[in-house]
């Protein structure tokens, strides 16, 4: 039986799912002589390819690990604004929203100034919020960023790096940022691993240590990569994304951006190996945020 397929239209550019075999250019089955074409003309219009830019931080209050995690104070502010005001410094963004299904939430973003987008209770994850808040925006974008709120130190620098990569790379749909893993993290199936190919596209993310070697222990030579959370899409491609059914490596791992890369798209790499990851998964992570916030005298 022939898989099931569902395809999205935006503007002259169609994506298809399951991927055609051959290759694939924004989902599209193409020949190799299409793509390169096609690739090259996008190159000539980068001053313009994928220019208009929303970042979007998708929260919720329901959580089994930590309830209530956007409105847990952060040396006295909600960390969900102190990850707003860090990605306001971003260069690339056109706009930042909140998108929530909580007022509480919602009622304290407009309180510090954020522009809120009320999602619906059924989004399943942060992808799909990203998406119902898009369609509810007035404005056509040409590339999402899923910033995740319990980074409350992200860089605006690495918003940006995700954004112009995936400007510069018109054969990719996704692109995410990793960077150096440290060696007490490696057991931690909270800090998702990831391997890359040599131009910088991902080729696997896990909870468990990759590349593994036969002793079974971290080699402390080996430049092991941490995926930090966030998350840049095109905008036609997210509806696709969404649409797309669970897949066994997503489901095993529970890393929803495995679904990309086991229906063949591409997804490009950011690589920060000078980042700090500091996001707050437990509790316990919110004491040792507030105490490096006192180290680098941050308020």
């Amino acid at each position: 039986m022939e898989p099931e397929s569902t395809a999205a239209s935006g503007g002259d550019t169609t994506y298809s799912w399951p991927p055609a075999k051959g290759v694939a250019v924004y989902g599209v089955a193409i020949t190799a002589a299409m793509a390169v074409g096609y690739a090259a003309l996008y190159v000539r219009r980068s001053a313009k390819f994928r220019s208009q830019v929303v970042g979007i931080i998708p929260a919720r209050y329901a959580s089994s690990r930590f309830q209530g995690k956007p409105l847990v104070p952060i040396l006295g502010k909600p960390m969900i604004q102190r990850t707003w005001e860090r990605a306001k410094l971003a260069t690339t963004l056109s706009q930042l929203v909140v998108a929530t299904d909580d007022e509480r939430i919602a009622e304290c973003c407009r309180g510090f100034g954020a522009y809120v987008v009320m999602t619906s209770e059924s989004c399943r994850n942060g992808t799909e919020r990203c998406y119902e808040a898009l369609l509810s925006l007035k404005k056509k974008f040409d590339i999402v960023v899923n910033i995740q709120g319990d980074e409350p130190l992200i860089e605006p620098e690495i918003i940006d790096g995700v954004v112009k990569v995936l400007q510069a790379s018109p054969d990719a749909v996704f692109s995410t940022a990793v960077t150096s893993l440290k060696a007490e993290d490696a057991s931690d199936p909270n800090r998702v691993k990831c391997v890359v190919d040599n131009r910088g596209y991902a080729i696997y993310f896990s909870r468990g240590l990759i590349p593994s070697n036969k002793s079974g222990k971290v080699n402390p030579q080996f430049p092991y990569l941490l995926h930090l959370g966030i998350q840049s899409y095109e905008a036609k491609f997210l509806k696709l994304y969404t649409e797309i059914s669970p897949t066994p490596l997503q489901l095993e791992e529970d890393l929803e951006q495995l679904k990309v890369l086991e229906n063949g798209y591409k997804m490009k790499q950011v690589i920060k190996v000078d980042h700090d990851a500091h996001g707050v998964d437990t509790p316990e992570d919110v004491e040792k945020i507030e105490s490096l916030m006192r180290e680098r005298n941050l308020s």
